[in-house]
């Protein structure tokens, strides 16, 4: 089984390599001219891709070919102060530059939008909002010239109304919203409130690929234990053109602990691949540990001890 690992948005081994740069809207609604404040956007709009594509040769360098791509690449995108901005024409250029760098080189890259892009919302105005999220990312991947199919990592969302009820008000307004923006979400189990059981009943009813966060699942766990449920995760990506992807961190400090530390337990992550090898051909990991791409070479690292890795490449194994 092929192992590999990615991790998220931002280096700690580059400097001055940040893709999510921004103004605030207090910072641009001083500037008295809207037109040099949506320029001056622009730029960093523009040097925020840059710096994307810095890290993504960073990768390239490294042989990390899973990345988390910033949601924050272009700021005050969808805010009221910027209404009718076209963002797009200003970043295509280095969009399809970024895209072209990915393309020729085998990599896989994707968005988790913020907690507020909310599709089980009975407000209107929030699920509106949230569209017009998704469409933002569906646009940078358009630009990109990458498939936005199975691209953005979204939780179920609230339980204001109780949790059967978010269920199915998820079932309802994803029903309802564009068929290109439907065909864009993964669902991830959280650590809170909708557990692997909830993320797979909806991604089975819908046809969601399902995104086994287990650092997740061992903080908010259902009735049924994970090798019974990880076969219908693998299953949820039967009709998507990517490969299994799961997300690992660990507590920052006891067991229960939600937070994320900055390293990666190589032992939690050694016992479940043992349970779920061969199970798939591949498995994409995404590493949301603090240290983020430290995170990934010290647990590479320590998987070189383990006489059931064998590498193929800096970040990628295969398990035995």
């Amino acid at each position: 089984m092929i192992v590999n690992f990615g991790y998220v948005a931002m280096s700690e081994v580059l400097t001055n390599a940040s893709p999510s740069q921004t103004m605030t809207a207090q910072q641009f609604a001083k500037i008295k001219d809207r037109e040099a404040g949506l320029k001056k956007l622009e730029r960093i709009a523009n040097n925020n891709i840059e710096n994307c594509l810095r890290l993504l040769k960073h990768n390239l360098a490294h042989d990390i070919s899973f990345f988390r791509l910033s949601s924050r690449l272009i700021p005050l995108v969808n805010h009221p102060l910027t209404e009718g901005w076209k963002y797009e024409r200003a970043v295509l250029p280095l969009l399809r530059e970024v895209g072209d760098f990915v393309h020729s080189n085998g990599m896989r890259v994707d968005f988790h939008p913020d907690h507020f892009v909310v599709l089980n919302s009975p407000n209107e105005d929030i699920l509106k909002r949230s569209l017009q999220t998704l469409l933002y990312h569906y646009k940078l991947l358009k630009a990109m010239h990458i498939d936005p199919t199975h691209r953005c990592v979204l939780h179920i969302g609230g339980k204001k109304e109780g949790k059967v009820q978010g269920l199915e008000a998820f079932v309802e307004n994803y029903s309802s919203i564009p068929t290109n923006l439907g065909k864009m979400i993964m669902l991830e189990n959280d650590d809170t409130v909708y557990n692997l059981e909830d993320a797979l009943y909806l991604g089975e009813k819908l046809n969601i690929p399902v995104i086994l966060d287990l650092h997740h699942h061992d903080v908010n766990y259902g009735e049924c234990h994970l090798k019974e449920l990880w076969p219908r995760v693998v299953n949820t990506w039967n009709n998507s053109p990517l490969p299994v992807k799961i997300h690992i961190s660990s507590p920052k400090s006891s067991p229960e602990d939600k937070r994320h530390h900055d390293y990666i337990n190589k032992e939690r992550l050694v016992e479940f691949l043992q349970m779920v090898n061969g199970s798939c051909d591949r498995i994409d990991v995404m590493i949301e540990a603090k240290k983020k791409d430290q995170a990934l070479f010290q647990l590479m690292k320590e998987l070189k001890t383990e006489k059931n890795c064998t590498f193929i490449s800096q970040a990628t194994i295969v398990y035995k």
